[in-house]
């Protein structure tokens, strides 16, 4: 079987799916999935992975994980043995309990968040098992609308901040989406899930191919694992925008946070953390500031310069 190329580095974003072998059920009771998502927590102390939203089902589970150290497969290969060994204990069986390895998608955060949260805490529904998320205890979908106080390892604030600032209208905000979710919107995810080992924007995309060797652009024979290219700092985009557009240009700081996750590629954490603000507060500005350059050209052409430059 093909194994799936794997693209690796701090602060990546992914939708992780991994099937019982031959569909077989990988959930017998509450305490199988209550031990799996003991793990989660085990994972987030020991390797820092950060969940943003799972859905655990009997014969198979998603997440959105984010890995702020670059170790996505370390994670997954604790996970997925610490479990096997425990529930072939459990069950006295044997064998395999995973369908081959894991499937991991690399998103870009700011464009396909919001669509993959949903897309998970709608699976029970899609699966109709459920009429309602809601009634579904074993995703995030409770934690999200505060059904549940969240464990510490899993992290909500992010996805509701895309909607609203205030915790109680950002979860109300985050029902309608769901709930009004279309069968189209769902099944055309579905495929773009099925078919994509990345999804996002063509720059997203044309940005993480050039993470891979070409030699291997065709080939899905090998893992790969690539870092980031050698980049500017934070401070120096900072600097080269003071340049361009002049400290006082009210555009100056949303411009440093276009390039930086744009055309930079830096991590939402380390983009918010270096001008204090909350992640969502980022993706935000970074949106705003891809549809204001389409129609101002003027600022248009300040970001090129500054993107070039940065490259001499």
């Amino acid at each position: 079987m093909a194994r799936q190329i794997r693209i690796e580095y701090e602060g990546a974003f992914y939708h992780v799916t991994s099937r019982g072998n031959q569909k077989q059920p990988i959930f017998f009771n509450d305490l199988n999935y209550l031990r799996f998502l003991d793990s989660l927590g085990e994972a987030h102390e020991t390797y820092a992975a950060t969940f943003h939203a799972y859905c655990l089902m009997k014969n198979h589970f998603h997440f959105m994980i984010e890995t702020p150290k670059a170790n996505l497969s370390q994670i997954m290969h604790f996970l997925n043995t610490s479990y096997s060994i425990y529930l072939n204990k459990s069950q006295d069986r044997v064998g395999h309990l995973f369908q081959g390895r894991f499937k991991s998608i690399l998103i870009e955060a700011d464009s396909y968040v919001q669509r993959l949260s949903r897309y998970i805490h709608m699976n029970p529904v899609i699966a109709k098992i459920a009429e309602c998320p809601d009634q579904y205890v074993w995703s995030s979908y409770r934690d999200y609308i505060g059904l549940r106080k969240s464990p510490p390892w899993l992290k909500t604030d992010f996805i509701l901040g895309l909607f609203n600032h205030n915790r109680n209208e950002a979860r109300q905000h985050y029902i309608s989406y769901v709930l009004n979710t279309s069968v189209h919107d769902l099944e055309s995810l579905r495929h773009e899930i099925k078919r994509s080992a990345i999804l996002g924007s063509p720059e997203f995309i044309e940005k993480t191919m050039r993470l891979i060797s070409p030699e291997f652009r065709e080939d899905p024979e090998l893992p790969l694992l690539r870092g980031l290219r050698e980049r500017p700092s934070l401070n120096r985009i900072q600097l080269e925008s003071d340049r361009v557009l002049g400290r006082a240009n009210k555009y100056n700081r949303d411009s440093v946070i276009f390039i930086s996750r744009h055309k930079e590629g830096y991590a939402l954490r380390a983009v918010a953390d270096y001008f204090s603000l909350s992640q969502s507060g980022v993706v935000k500005i970074s949106r705003r500031m891809k549809k204001l350059i389409t129609g101002n050209s003027v600022l248009r052409q300040a970001i090129d310069e500054i993107e070039k430059n940065l490259l001499k």
